[in-house]
């Protein structure tokens, strides 16, 4: 992915892109690991809801409304957490 930044004319100071954190749920270990590129596919529910699944069906968000949206489709792994209840795996995004 290509980043750029940019400088804001009127401080001289770069901006740097601002990167999204999303947790999804991955219900076993070992499907992706910390650092890994991961593409994203959206899903979309009635009332205009939507919820992302990391490719191919490794691990699914949560539900976001329309406002909260996410915009990138690939992401960069960074965190696996094992909880009693599955393993939580924390994706960074730049948006």
């Amino acid at each position: 992915m290509n980043m750029i930044s940019k400088i804001a004319p009127w401080c001289g100071k770069e901006e740097k892109p601002m990167a999204r954190l999303m947790k999804f749920k991955m219900e076993r270990s070992g499907l992706v690991e910390v650092g890994q590129e991961v593409e994203i596919r959206e899903g979309n529910l009635p009332n205009s809801v939507f919820y992302y699944v990391i490719e191919p069906a490794a691990a699914m968000s949560g539900n976001f409304p329309l406002g909260e949206r996410l915009l990138a489709r690939k992401g960069t792994v960074t965190e696996i957490a094992e909880e009693p209840r599955g393993f939580y795996v924390t994706v960074s995004f730049d948006e």
